[in-house]
């Protein structure tokens, strides 16, 4: 005697189990992320219509005037810069070759480009100037 199945075996896979798993964790980790603050010297950055967005590294040179230029978040000056560049850990790696220049609207152009020929002359190949979007 043969006996039928009365129960069919289902052959689908539900998904929703599995979207809700990963939107969780997605969520989980953007708020659960870190963000680079960078360091708080107050500056009047020039505004420009054709700014672009640029992704924050680690070395970034404020220029304010010629006796206030700053690497990272420590003070230095014009002359002692190549050396403040130049003993930066994330220089000895290699893989980070690039800047951003944030310069404050009062600064000299000849300071700006005075940085800039310190900037490559250390190897630096990318060279981002930081700005303000116009009408923020």
């Amino acid at each position: 005697m043969v006996f039928k199945r009365r129960l069919k075996p289902v052959a689908s896979i539900d998904l929703i189990p599995m979207i809700d798993v990963i939107f969780q964790l997605v969520v989980f980790f953007m708020v659960s992320s870190t963000f680079i603050i960078t360091p708080g010297i107050p500056l009047e950055f020039p505004d420009s219509t054709t700014a672009e967005p640029v992704v924050i590294n680690k070395i970034i040179v404020t220029i304010i005037s010629e006796d206030e230029l700053y690497l990272n978040d420590e003070r230095t000056s014009l002359t002692s810069l190549v050396d403040n560049i130049s003993s930066l850990p994330e220089i000895s790696i290699g893989d980070s070759r690039s800047v951003i220049i944030e310069g404050d609207r009062r600064a000299s152009y000849s300071l700006m480009v005075n940085v800039l020929d310190i900037l490559r002359e250390t190897g630096f190949t990318g060279i981002n100037l930081r700005m303000r979007e116009a009408g923020n």
